[in-house]
C-alpha cells in the first residue's frame, strides 16, 4: 500500500513546524524571470549567504504562455531548473504560482489574450477558470514532483496574491485551492493579504494558512491572523519599486531591519520582498493607475539587499546578522562583488527615422475602425495605425481613448504627440486637405494592480476629425526583435526620432550599466536582446546589461527613440537610479 505523501511544513497552535519541529521561514523573494538564467545560481548563493533558508518566487503565467496553448518551460522559462538550483544551494522554495501575481509585472501575470476575452478576471467566471485550468494542467505537474514530500525543495505554495484587496469571489479561491490539491500539491498552502480585516476576510479560504504583506505592521498582523495560523509576512517590503517621472524609492537599512527584528521577536517568519529584485527586461514592466497611468521603470532593483547586478549593501549585512542565530552552523561565506566593465563611450549612429522602421514592417490587418493591441495579437510595444484622411481648414484630430501614447504624422510630417493622461487632440494643418495619417501608438506598461488590471491597449474608441470618425485603417505591429536597417539613408543627428546603432568592442565580457545621453523615449537592444525602456524623465538613468548578454569582440546596441535620438551610448561603472526619496510601503 502506497503511503500518502506528507507535507514538510505544517502549523499548529500558531507555530510553524518543519517535519514536526518548530521552524522559522527566513525567506527572500528572487524572481527567475527577472534574472538571466546564467546568473540564477549566483543570486541564489548570495541569498543563502544572507542567511535565508528559503527562496520565494512567483510564476508569471504570461511569461510562459505568450500565445494561447503555446506553453514554454525552456531556457529562461525553465522554472524547474531554478527550483532544483535552489535545492542544490540548500534553500527551500516557497512557490507562488497563482494566475495573478501583481509583482509590478505586465498585466499582473495574466496573459493579455485572456484579459481581452473576459472582463471577469480573478473570478469563478467559466471563461477565466477554463483558461486557468488549462494553465495549471501544464504547470502543476512540473511543480508537484519537486515538493519536499517527494525529496524536492518546495515546502509552501501560495493560492492567490492579495486577493482581499481586489475581489470577493470565494468560489474562485476554492477552485484554485482544490485545483492545486487535485493536481498533486500536498505542501503547505497559503494566502497573502494586507493588514486590514476586510482584506483578510475576503482573501482567506479554508485549508490555507493566511499570511501578510506589509512594510510595517507586525502588531496589526498579530491581531488579524486566524486562530492557529503561524505568523508569516510573505512580503515584508524592505524597499520599493519606481515609476517613470517620479523619484527613486529607498528604505534605510535601519528602518528595514527594525521591522524584521520586530517580526522575529514576535515569533514570526519572514520573506523579504525583494531580497534581489532583478530587472524588468523586455517590456515586462507593469504599471499602476491612481488617477493616471504610472508606468514602472525597467530596473526592479527595489533598493534590495542584493542589488540589481548582485552587489551587496548594508541591508544584506544587517539581515545576515539577524538571521545567523537561527542557523545551527556557520552561514556560507559572503561572495565577492560582481565584475563590471570599464567606462566607455560609443557614437550612436542614426540609420533611419521612426517612420522608416514602421514602413519596414508589413501591414498586419485592415479594418474600418482602429483595432486594439489585443485584437492584433500585440502584447506590448508599438503599433502603427494608418488611414487616408481628408480634413477641412482648422480641423481638429482627436483620440478620445488612447492607451497610452501616440506620435502623429501626416504624409510623413511629424505633427505632435498625444497622451492618455495629457493632450488627446491636435489641430491639423490650417489650409485643409488630405493625406496619409499615421499614429505610432506605444503601450507604456500594462496595469498590474487594482481594478484597471486587464485593460486593453491601443486606440480603443476610434479617431475623429472634427465630429466624424476616420475609417479604413491599416495596422503594423512592430516586432519586439531589434529593428533591422530600414534601407533609408542615414538621418541627421538632430532628427526628432529614429533608430541608431552603437558598437562596443569588448575584450572581457562583464556586467555593464548603459546610459543614453540626449535620448528621450527609447527601446534598447543589446546584441538583439531587448533590455527594456529608457525615458529621459527618469528617475532611472542607467540600464543594467548583464555579462551573459555581452560577447568577446563586437557588441551592437540598437536604440529606437520615438522622440529624440541621442548621439552616444555610454558604459558607466556605477548604476544611476536617479534622485532618491525615502519610502516605506504600508
Amino acid at each position: 500500500m502506497t503511503e500518502t505523501p506528507r507535507a514538510a511544513l505544517t502549523h499548529e497552535d500558531g507555530v510553524l513546524l518543519r517535519h514536526g519541529t518548530p521552524f522559522r521561514m527566513l525567506s527572500g523573494a528572487v524572481h527567475y524571470f527577472r534574472i538571466h538564467p546564467d546568473q540564477w545560481e549566483d543570486r541564489l548563493r548570495r541569498l543563502a549567504a544572507m542567511g535565508a533558508n528559503t527562496v520565494d518566487t512567483y510564476v508569471p503565467w504570461n511569461f510562459h504562455e505568450r500565445a494561447e496553448g503555446d506553453v514554454d518551460f525552456t531556457g529562461w522559462r525553465d522554472v524547474e531548473r531554478f527550483i532544483r538550483l535552489a535545492g542544490d544551494v540548500g534553500l527551500d522554495v516557497f512557490v507562488r504560482p497563482s494566475p495573478y501575481i501583481c509583482a509590478e509585472w505586465s498585466n499582473g501575470g495574466i496573459p493579455s489574450w485572456l484579459s481581452a476575452r473576459t472582463r471577469a478576471l480573478r473570478t469563478s467566471d467559466p471563461v477565466f477558470l477554463a483558461a486557468v485550468d488549462a494553465w495549471y494542467d501544464a504547470l502543476v505537474p512540473r511543480l508537484a514532483p519537486l515538493q519536499a514530500a517527494h525529496g524536492g525543495p518546495i515546502t509552501a505554495v501560495q493560492i492567490e496574491n492579495e486577493y482581499g484587496s481586489f475581489g470577493s469571489d470565494h468560489d474562485y479561491l476554492v477552485h484554485l485551492r482544490d485545483g492545486l490539491r487535485a493536481r498533486g500539491m500536498v505542501e503547505l498552502l497559503t494566502t497573502a493579504d494586507g493588514t486590514t480585516a476586510d482584506m483578510v476576510r475576503n482573501g482567506s479560504v479554508d485549508g490555507a494558512m493566511g499570511s501578510f504583506t506589509f512594510g510595517t505592521g507586525v502588531a496589526l498582523a498579530e491581531k488579524l491572523r486566524k486562530p492557529g495560523d503561524a505568523l508569516l509576512c510573505a512580503e515584508l517590503w524592505g524597499g520599493w519599486f519606481d515609476h517613470w517621472g517620479e523619484q527613486h524609492h529607498v528604505r534605510s537599512a535601519a528602518s528595514m531591519i527594525g521591522t524584521v527584528e520586530e517580526l522575529l521577536a514576535a515569533g514570526g517568519s519572514v520573506s523579504l520582498y525583494m531580497a534581489h529584485g532583478g530587472t524588468n527586461f523586455g517590456l515586462w514592466a507593469g504599471a499602476n493607475h491612481d488617477g493616471a497611468l504610472q508606468p514602472t521603470v525597467t530596473s526592479y532593483d527595489s533598493d534590495a539587499p542584493i542589488g540589481e547586478d548582485g552587489s551587496l549593501n548594508a541591508k544584506f549585512h544587517a539581515l545576515r546578522a539577524a538571521f545567523a542565530p537561527f542557523h545551527a552552523g556557520d552561514l556560507p561565506p559572503v561572495p565577492e562583488a560582481p565584475r563590471r566593465q570599464a567606462a566607455a563611450t560609443a557614437a550612436l549612429t542614426p540609420i533611419g527615422t521612426l517612420l522608416d522602421v514602421v514602413r519596414a514592417v508589413p501591414a498586419a490587418r485592415t479594418a474600418p475602425m482602429p483595432l486594439s493591441f489585443e485584437e492584433l495579437g500585440a502584447e506590448d510595444g508599438l503599433v502603427a495605425y494608418e488611414a487616408e484622411v481628408s480634413y477641412e481648414p482648422g480641423a481638429v484630430l482627436s483620440v478620445d481613448v488612447l492607451h497610452d501614447r501616440a506620435v502623429v504624422f501626416l504624409d510623413g510630417e511629424r505633427l505632435g504627440v498625444l497622451e492618455r493622461d495629457g493632450e488627446r487632440s491636435l489641430v491639423l494643418p490650417a489650409d485643409g486637405g488630405s493625406g496619409l495619417l499615421t499614429l505610432v501608438v506605444e503601450s507604456q506598461g500594462r496595469v498590474n494592480y487594482g481594478p484597471h488590471t486587464g485593460e486593453r491597449k491601443g486606440i480603443l474608441d476610434g479617431v475623429r476629425i472634427g465630429r466624424r470618425f476616420a475609417h479604413g485603417w491599416t495596422h503594423r505591429v512592430l516586432p519586439l526583435d531589434a529593428p533591422v536597417d530600414a534601407g533609408a539613408d542615414a538621418v541627421a543627428p538632430a532628427a526628432a526620432d529614429g533608430l541608431g546603432v552603437a558598437v562596443f568592442d569588448v575584450a572581457d565580457p562583464a556586467d555593464a550599466w548603459l546610459a543614453f545621453p540626449g535620448s528621450a523615449n527609447a527601446l534598447v537592444w543589446l546584441n538583439g536582446f531587448l533590455l527594456g525602456r529608457y525615458r529621459a524623465v527618469g528617475p532611472q538613468v542607467t540600464l543594467y546589461a548583464p555579462a551573459p548578454l555581452w560577447r568577446t569582440g563586437r557588441n551592437e546596441i540598437r536604440v529606437l527613440d520615438t522622440d529624440a535620438l541621442g548621439s552616444a551610448v555610454e558604459i558607466r561603472e556605477e548604476p544611476d537610479f536617479g534622485p532618491v526619496e525615502e519610502f516605506i510601503g504600508s
